[in-house]
């Protein structure tokens, strides 16, 4: 198995910038939390390792298994459901805990994401001739859907909305005829507006009554100012940091972290912390980084040796990339609050753990691409 690979041809400076930013999210992390520090550096020698194990490992190999990776989608998202198997936190049930008290949380969704990228590559792959047909798209349909019904009975809106995104994009790349494209832009455009308005009215049946008053306060946080506090506080952070920021660990008095003014800063709002810490210039630097390691993705998608490939390497850059939008988006006010974590710097060993892994899976296709050529046109 390492005998058909060539060291020359590891992508050493996808991997320079991943652990360039887990190392910056280990920083704040304990920042935030010292007692966290630890464990999450753990969670990036066990990433570091894992993808390892997955960049030697032919991709090809792992897309013959398309059908158990899908059952164990499955069967993971519908243990968490499970009462007495999932635990809940902050009234939605997200995780499996392990070893009981005293021990750690698992989070399927985080994982699912990532065997999920898996499954539509070698989905796709098999039916790309008839991808474009009726009863091809409504089997896909079906096939995301039954995940991402699983995800919102958690309710987790904000990942099953990730991972929506996700496969639009696989699905995309895959060869979806640009006609249909149009065609669904055509009814989704004016769906989507006639749904905002209905969300304005408190009238749209799908969202929860917390999900309203986060959209509602993200459009006048006047009107909500205690469901608005959360954002408007992150918002101050960020724009206190002004240039350099205040430092880290620093006993600033004036420090909305340290002062609690923002919660879960060590997962959802770690980029409050960035911004207020480490200033403009850190959060440029973390951005920088995420855009490296999106274009990296994208660039190992362009010269993969097939759409297999192709769709894995453009699958992890669209959840990175997507992903990373959306939390920072949520913590700057750009859109209403949602928790996700920042991909290899928000606290989370399932998440970091999940992100190594298609890291692994992207330096694979790397690996291959020059050994037997640079594949088609992307």
């Amino acid at each position: 198995m390492l005998k058909q690979y060539k060291l020359k041809d590891y992508r050493f400076r996808l991997v320079a910038f991943v652990v360039a930013l887990t190392v910056i999210g280990i920083l704040i992390v304990g920042s935030t939390q010292e007692s966290l520090q630890s464990r999450q550096a753990m969670g990036m020698f066990a990433g570091l390792f894992v993808m390892v194990v997955a960049s030697l490992i032919d991709y090809n190999l792992l897309l013959k298994f398309r059908r158990i990776f899908y059952l164990m989608i499955v069967v993971l998202l519908g243990l968490v459901l499970v009462p007495g198997v999932g635990n809940t936190v902050g009234g939605a049930t997200r995780w499996i805990l392990i070893g009981g008290e005293g021990g750690f949380q698992f989070q399927p969704s985080e994982l699912c994401k990532i065997l999920l990228i898996l499954f539509f590559a070698a989905f796709f792959m098999k039916y790309k001739d008839t991808l474009n047909t009726w009863k091809m798209l409504i089997l896909s349909v079906i096939l995301i859907g039954i995940p991402l019904a699983l995800i919102l009975a958690q309710p987790n809106l904000s990942t099953s909305i990730i991972i929506a995104i996700l496969f639009i994009a696989m699905i995309f790349v895959a060869g979806l005829s640009y006609k249909i494209v149009l065609g669904c832009l055509a009814v989704g455009i004016p769906a989507a507006v006639v749904s905002i308005i209905l969300m304005l009215k408190e009238k749209f049946p799908l969202l929860r009554p917390y999900q309203y008053l986060r959209i509602l306060s993200w459009l006048n946080p006047e009107k909500y100012p205690d469901d608005a506090r959360q954002q408007q506080n992150s918002i101050i952070a960020i724009g206190s940091g002004q240039l350099w920021g205040k430092g880290l660990n620093n006993s600033s008095y004036t420090s909305l972290k340290n002062a609690n003014y923002v919660s879960e800063d060590q997962t959802d709002f770690i980029f409050t912390v960035i911004g207020e810490e480490l200033g403009f210039v850190g959060c440029l630097i973390v951005i920088i980084l995420i855009l490296l390691i999106v274009f990296e993705c994208i660039w190992i998608a362009k010269n993969a040796r097939d759409l297999g490939g192709r769709l894995i390497a453009s699958g992890v850059a669209a959840l990175i990339g997507f992903q990373s939008f959306v939390n920072i988006g949520v913590t700057t006010g750009l859109l209403p609050n949602t928790g996700v974590p920042l991909p290899f710097v928000s606290y989370g060993l399932t998440s970091m753990v999940s992100m190594y892994i298609g890291i692994g899976l992207v330096l694979n296709v790397g690996l291959q691409a020059r050994k037997y050529g640079s594949g088609d046109d992307f």
